[in-house]
């Protein structure tokens, strides 16, 4: 596992521990590690020879947000640091300093909406930060809305048992065969009975059952009382053939 996923593990960990049951619907720790790469990412300044990134990222959260974090902020703002600096490292940029994390509430975002304000800072040795260029404009990071779903297929056409050229749809759950003529697929066959068997549909799959047939049921000439269909599937009763088509 590389250095950078180990580092994302630790700060996954600080939410998932015993604070992930409470902060489910609070803005979490690995999204503001990721959030703050892509900052990073995104203020890339370019030189003669080297790409000069941000070293200093303030993150603004809601109050409510910021009081979840309260118990370990300052481990987490460390874990956060330890996560941009391998994250430099790794894309080969330059900082003038390590970098530097810091929280900050604004009580006019709404709990999981988080901002993050970047700029460039040189120290004085070990002092306090130098002067600075001007921060810039702080980005705005909303809970991402949930996908979506995919439209639905077209419909296929009703599956069907073709009888001698002549296709019956399967448009209900239950379809009888047999010699009755309150069979919904009526046969003029002797050696088929009254009510021979039936096909049934349930959810997406379709079976052929032995209705405690005389002569019994084959399916690809393999006697059975009961059988899942498949398309093409040859279906005997009897003396007749009937083949099974899904409609697809």
């Amino acid at each position: 596992m590389s250095v950078l996923r180990n580092i994302e593990g630790k700060i996954e960990a600080l939410f998932e521990g015993v604070f992930g049951r409470a902060f489910r619907t609070h803005v979490q720790p690995v999204e503001l590690a990721r959030k703050l790469a892509k900052e990073m990412d995104d203020h890339r300044l370019v030189s003669v020879s080297r790409v000069y990134v941000p070293n200093e990222y303030t993150v603004y959260l809601a109050p409510a947000d910021r009081q979840q974090f309260a118990t370990y902020e300052d481990s987490l703002r460390s874990e956060l640091q330890e996560y941009l600096a391998e994250h430099a490292r790794r894309e080969n940029y330059a900082l003038p300093t390590r970098p530097r994390v810091l929280m900050e509430t604004d009580a006019d975002l709404d709990v999981g909406v988080f901002g993050i304000a970047t700029r460039m800072i040189q120290m004085q040795g070990d002092a306090a930060p130098a002067a600075a260029a001007e921060p810039g404009a702080t980005m705005i990071y909303r809970p991402e809305p949930e996908p979506a779903p995919p439209d639905a297929p077209a419909p296929d056409a009703p599956a069907s048992l073709n009888v001698n050229g002549t296709a019956h749809e399967l448009a209900r759950e239950r379809i009888v065969i047999g010699r009755s003529k309150d069979c919904d697929i009526r046969l003029d066959d002797p050696n088929v009975s009254r009510r021979h068997a039936e096909v049934r549909r349930e959810g997406q799959t379709y079976w052929v059952v032995d209705l405690d047939s005389t002569n019994g049921v084959a399916v690809n000439g393999q006697r059975l009382k009961r059988s899942q269909l498949a398309d093409g599937d040859r279906i005997t009763v009897g003396s007749t053939e009937l083949v099974f088509g899904t409609g697809r």
